[in-house]
């Protein structure tokens, strides 16, 4: 799944992605705690929180995590896209609760799944 079909699947907008625009999830971490975040040990991460603020990118990119996605439609400070970009993380908002992403993306993930065989 790339951050477009996260994107899709989470009724969400984009507001910044990296280059590689069909880097795949590898992982999921739902999480406001960045320092719970910090633990784990995963490749590709994608980051669901309702944290508004650049401390989640600088999470993100500590982890390398593939994208972030903040929800429940919260206002981002300009400053969060600008730290997006300048650390290569996708970003995305989302209008959904992250219980409801949580849902959506399981299911998005285990449908891509089957179909690969």
């Amino acid at each position: 799944m790339t951050i477009d079909e996260v994107a899709e699947v989470l009724d969400g907008k984009i507001l910044f992605r990296e280059n590689n625009k069909n880097r795949e999830v590898g992982f999921v971490v739902a999480s406001d705690l960045m320092s719970d975040v910090l633990l784990v040990d995963q490749n590709d991460i994608l980051l669901l929180t309702s944290l508004a603020s650049d401390q989640s990118l600088r999470t993100a990119q500590i982890v390398g995590a593939m994208g972030v996605v903040v929800h429940n439609d919260k206002p981002l400070p300009a400053s969060m896209q600008d730290v997006s970009r300048r650390l290569g993380i996708s970003l995305v908002s989302s209008p959904l609760g992250k219980y409801e992403s949580c849902v959506r993306i399981h299911k998005a993930l285990e449908a891509e799944k089957q179909s690969r065989g």
